[in-house]
């Protein structure tokens, strides 16, 4: 069958899943945008043939519409979420699943109140070949225990309107919920260092900052948020095992052997460096939601992720405080 699939969110990145869903992949066609900008619904909708509405609930009640993808800002995903687990849809949500931690306990709630599994978290990094390759090594058990994690997320610049909270929960996000995937277990204590500030930042921004995690077994992790590296957007992490350090090495394009040395073209934005893990994670909902099944992460992924950005924000805004606790509710048996 192919799957009748509505975006909400007609911005770049749902242009993007637009383009992948209708170029790219296979299974599922594009038959419904919408946005509340009318004109970017219409923009986004007509040159593939497909309807174009001015309103989510629209959407989301258009029997031709058999899930949901939503691209929009996270903090109006958790109505839109809740809809469409309330007409039977599966869907895929872009990162975070609510910014809230009351927003994605409705969710939970609600899903359960449906009876099965309809959200998938949009945490792409679960679907790179690179990351997939590290959580094999460490499941191998060869090298043993894991110790620690070091994490660098750096991007070449970012936007005016980009500040200092967002460089967690919109940009450290990853790396949490990267990390619970990798390691299997929750992060229970946070803490964000403030290094010496870069020239090249916007007054308003602080950046860099470091963000140290704790996991519920002792492992450590840090990672490095450098928003305004200048020269490349970088995403690197080492696993160290109590007999091995297995880093990602998947930055390299081509090598160049020159009078100038030996050097390597690097990525220079997200979609760049992940585009192959979009197009996975993208075509594996496709094929679940044909046969009826979920797949990828779940609306507890997204909660628990988003209770460790609300701990990160707190020691943030505290200036850099101690450890904070990250705050959980019991995880719910249906997520087990």
């Amino acid at each position: 069958m192919t799957v009748r699939i509505g975006l909400i969110g007609a911005g770049g990145m749902g242009r993007a899943h637009l383009a992948r869903i209708q170029d790219d992949l296979s299974g599922g066609e594009i038959v419904a945008v919408a946005d509340i900008n009318p004109d970017a619904a219409r923009s986004a909708a007509e040159p593939y043939g497909a309807k174009a509405y001015d309103s989510s609930d629209e959407l989301i009640n258009d029997p031709d519409v058999d899930a949901v993808l939503i691209a929009t800002f996270g903090k109006v995903h958790a109505p839109d979420v809740i809809k469409a687990i309330e007409a039977g849809k599966y869907v895929l949500c872009e990162k975070p699943l609510a910014t809230t931690a009351e927003d994605c306990i409705a969710i939970m709630d609600a899903e359960q109140r449906a009876g099965k599994r309809l959200v998938t978290v949009g945490f792409m990094r679960r679907f790179d070949a690179a990351y997939n390759e590290m959580k094999e090594v460490l499941d191998s058990g060869e090298h043993g225990q894991v110790l620690m994690v070091h994490n660098r997320h750096r991007n070449p610049s970012v936007p005016e309107n980009y500040t200092s909270r967002m460089a967690i929960d919109d940009t450290a996000i990853h790396e949490f919920d990267t990390m619970r995937w990798l390691l299997g277990e929750e992060i229970v204590k946070v803490r964000v260092d403030r290094p010496k500030p870069t020239t090249h930042r916007f007054g308003h921004l602080i950046d860099p900052i470091v963000v140290v995690a704790y996991t519920e077994s002792g492992v450590r992790i840090d990672d490095e948020v450098n928003v305004n590296l200048q020269w490349a957007y970088s995403i690197e992490c080492e696993l160290v095992l109590e007999t091995a350090a297995v880093r990602l090495g998947d930055q390299e394009r081509i090598h160049i052997r020159d009078s100038h040395g030996n050097r390597n073209a690097m990525c220079q934005s997200h979609i760049d460096r992940f585009q192959a893990a979009f197009n996975r994670e993208v075509q594996e909902w496709i094929n679940a939601v044909a046969e009826d099944r979920h797949t990828g992460s779940t609306a507890w992924d997204g909660y628990a992720a988003t209770c460790v950005v609300d701990a990160a924000v707190k020691s943030h805004e505290d200036g850099g405080s101690p450890l904070v606790d990250v705050e959980l509710i019991d995880k719910p048996g249906f997520y087990a």
